[in-house]
C-alpha cells in the first residue's frame, strides 16, 4: 500500500507541477524565430539514466524559449564518436552549441573550431570553468567535481571511514577521477589504489565490485560515481551480506538509490541537479540570441530574472549557485532526512 500511495502522490505532484508551469509558459514564451537551432552534445552512453533528467531540462528550455535543440551523444560513450559529433556541429553552423568537456585534450581542437566560426559555446556537466575559458567558451554549468568528492569524503570521515573502493564507470573522463581524488584526500586514502575500473555493463560492474570486496575485506566504504555503477554495486554488496556493514555513497539519483537511502543502506547521494545542466545552457544560448549579445553576464542576469525559470526551480526545489565563473549545480546531498523532498520528482526533474 505504501508504494501505491507514493506512486499516487508522485503523479499528483507531477500533474500539479505541469499545470503550474504550463500557466507560466502560456504567457512567457520567447519571441525567437522558429528556425533558431542549437546543438547539445554530451559524452554520455545511452544506458546512463542520469541523462534522462538532463534531457528533460533541455526539453523544457526548448519549450520555454521557443527554440529547437538537437541533442547528440555517442551511444556507447566512445569519445571518438563524440569528436565526430562536434565536427558535425561545426559544419552545420548552429546558432549555439552546448557541450560537455569529457576529455579536454580530446575535444579541444573541435570546440575551438566551433568558436572560431563565431558560434557561441557553453560547456556543461564535466569540465571546469578554467577549461571552458581555455576553449573560448562563454560559461561553464556544472558541479566542481573535486570539491564535490571532498565534501562527500568529509561526511565519510566524520563517520570514521579511512578506506574505500571507488567504482569508476567512466575511466576515460578525467573529471571522474577528480571525484575519487577529493573523497580520498578527505579521508586520507590513496585515490589510485582505491580505484576500480568497472566499465558500464551492469553485470560486469556487479562482478567486479563483488570480486574487489572479497579481495579487500578491510574496505569500509564504497563510492559509486553514478547510477550506472551504483545500482550493480549495491547488488554486489547485498550478495556479500554487507548492505548494513559497508558505508555506501553515490553520485546522482535513481529510484533504487532513493530506496537505499530510505532503508539506511545508502548513506547519501550527491545531487548535481542534472535538470539544471540541461536547462540553463539552452536558456542562456536562447537569451544571447534573442538579445543579440555575447555578454554572458547580462544573459545570466536575464535568466535569473526570468519568471518561467524562477517558477521551474521553485516547483522542482532546485538551487543553482551563480558564481563569477559560471553556474554551480552541485554538490547537494540527499540523505534520509530530505530524500522525500526530492523523491517525488526523481527520474524526471531531480
Amino acid at each position: 500500500m505504501r508504494r501505491v500511495a507514493q506512486g499516487m502522490a508522485k503523479r499528483a505532484a507531477r500533474v500539479a507541477a505541469a499545470v503550474a508551469i504550463a500557466a507560466m509558459s502560456a504567457t512567457g514564451a520567447s519571441a525567437l524565430a522558429a528556425d533558431v537551432r542549437f546543438a547539445v552534445i554530451s559524452h554520455a552512453p545511452d544506458a546512463d539514466p542520469f541523462w534522462n533528467v538532463v534531457k528533460n531540462g533541455i526539453a523544457d528550455a526548448q519549450k520555454d524559449f521557443g527554440v529547437t535543440v538537437d541533442y547528440r551523444n555517442p551511444p556507447n560513450g566512445d569519445l571518438s564518436d563524440m569528436v565526430r559529433l562536434l565536427e558535425q556541429a561545426a559544419a552545420r553552423n548552429y546558432d549555439g552549441v552546448a557541450t560537455t568537456i569529457a576529455d579536454f585534450d580530446v575535444i579541444q581542437s573541435r570546440v575551438k573550431t566551433i568558436v572560431s566560426k563565431g558560434i557561441p559555446v557553453i560547456t556543461f556537466n564535466s569540465g571546469t570553468a578554467q577549461q571552458n575559458a581555455a576553449l573560448g567558451g562563454l560559461l561553464h554549468v556544472g558541479q566542481p567535481e573535486y570539491e564535490a568528492g571532498k565534501e562527500a569524503g568529509m561526511r565519510a570521515r566524520a563517520a570514521g571511514i579511512k578506506t574505500f573502493l571507488c567504482v569508476n564507470n567512466n575511466m576515460t573522463n578525467p573529471e571522474s577521477f577528480e571525484r575519487c581524488r577529493g573523497f580520498a584526500e578527505a579521508i586520507g586514502a590513496n585515490a589510485k589504489q582505491s580505484m576500480l575500473d568497472s566499465g558500464n555493463d551492469p553485470t560486469e560492474v556487479e562482478n567486479k565490485v563483488f570480486a574487489a570486496l572479497r579481495q579487500r575485506p578491510g574496505t569500509q566504504a564504497v563510492l559509486a560515481l553514478g547510477p550506472t555503477s551504483a545500482v550493480p554495486a549495491m547488488r554486489a554488496i547485498g550478495k556479500l551480506g554487507l548492505s548494513n556493514k559497508v558505508y555506501f555513497a553515490t553520485f546522482d539519483l535513481t529510484p533504487e538509490v532513493d530506496k537505499g537511502i530510505e532503508a539506511g543502506t545508502v548513506a547519501f547521494a550527491i545531487d548535481q541537479q542534472p535538470y539544471l545542466q540541461g536547462y540553463i545552457p539552452v536558456a542562456l544560448l536562447a537569451i544571447l540570441k534573442q538579445d543579440k549579445t555575447r555578454d554572458i553576464r547580462k544573459a545570466v542576469a536575464a535568466l535569473r530574472a526570468n519568471v518561467q525559470f524562477q517558477r521551474r526551480i521553485e516547483v522542482y526545489g532546485l538551487t543553482p549557485r551563480f558564481t563569477p565563473d559560471g553556474v554551480d549545480t552541485g554538490p547537494g546531498f540527499v540523505t534520509r532526512g530530505n530524500v522525500a523532498l526530492v523523491e517525488k520528482f526523481a527520474g524526471q526533474y531531480r
